[in-house]
């Protein structure tokens, strides 16, 4: 598919009687970046180049159309089709146990999980798959978009990706997608307890002619199922976890805690807040119990 691109851009270019160093300066790279796109070589293009060149050579729309099929192939096999049914899905349900959905991820983020990944061979690569992930989430901007339900793992917010910046930043982008009205937020809270996709992240979509289909993920591994009973009890295990998790009000207010610092959830105070913690109650009043380890009388002083 990226030969295909390029070989498109080439005609286009050739058709306009532009030279690569001419259709890069229009085009705001550089003439060995349309080298490396006609003959297919180096990173892919992102979605931004793409318009820029479908503009400027006047494809109307053909190279933004070809785009999607091109930075699919930054992702591994198993993922391919899950995507493609994504991108014409008009309800998309996920819970995500670990980390934000892709369609949600800010830049830095997704870069920070993606650099983890023991499959990625080089830098190009990474830069490839991240202009791929935030390509995806153009589609939740337009008129036609989906109707976007989100259930996040409380791990989700206890678990800084990328540093404090990073971190403030995704979750920044969390509220501000809840604004839109076809996007619902639910944090399923530690309290919850025990649930049907503890260890997986799980995804229902649902297509234009109403067709479903389900897809889990474990590590990097993904299963996309289509048989009607399998999706059929997926969507069971979804409702569940909708009904355990928040409702969308508490689980902002989770969220801005978390973006504002003040989120103090289910977790285990740090040494030093322990410490802490323990020299106010030993100098409150019953502090020598502590002290001593057990109870034990006071001592009365003899009367003179």
């Amino acid at each position: 598919m990226a030969a295909l691109f390029g070989l498109r851009v080439r005609r286009l270019r050739e058709a306009a009687g532009l030279t690569q160093s001419e259709l890069g300066k229009r085009a705001h790279t550089h003439s060995t970046r349309i080298n490396q796109i006609e003959r297919a070589t180096g990173s892919k293009p992102t979605l931004a180049l793409a318009q820029t060149l479908d503009d400027v050579l006047g494809a109307d729309d053909l190279l933004v159309e070809l785009w999607p099929y091109v930075y699919r192939e930054a992702f591994p096999d198993w993922s391919r089709k899950f995507i493609a049914l994504s991108e014409r899905a008009v309800v998309i349900r996920q819970y995500m146990a670990a980390v934000v959905p892709g369609l949600l991820q800010t830049e830095d983020y997704a870069r920070a999980l993606m650099r983890l990944d023991p499959t990625l061979e080089s830098t190009e690569q990474l830069e490839e798959r991240v202009a791929a992930r935030l390509g995806r989430q153009a589609r939740l901007t337009k008129p036609d978009g989906p109707e976007l339900w989100i259930v996040l793992d409380e791990a989700v917010l206890a678990r800084s990706v990328g540093g404090t910046t990073v971190m403030r930043a995704q979750l920044a982008r969390l509220l501000q997608a809840a604004n839109d009205p076809r996007v619902t937020m639910q944090v399923l809270p530690f309290s919850s307890g025990e649930h049907g996709s503890m260890d997986w992240s799980l995804t229902t979509l649902t297509m234009p002619d109403g067709s479903e289909a389900a897809y889990t993920e474990s590590g990097y591994r993904g299963q996309l199922f289509e048989e009607p009973e399998e999706v059929k009890s997926f969507a069971v295990t979804y409702d569940q976890l909708r009904a355990l998790a928040l409702p969308p009000n508490m689980s902002l207010d989770m969220i801005r805690s978390a973006m504002e610092g003040t989120y103090l959830g289910e977790c285990i105070p740090s040494r030093s807040e322990r410490r802490r913690l323990a020299q106010v109650q030993l100098q409150q009043p019953g502090g020598w119990r502590l002290r001593r380890g057990r109870p034990q009388p006071p001592r009365h002083r003899p009367r003179p």
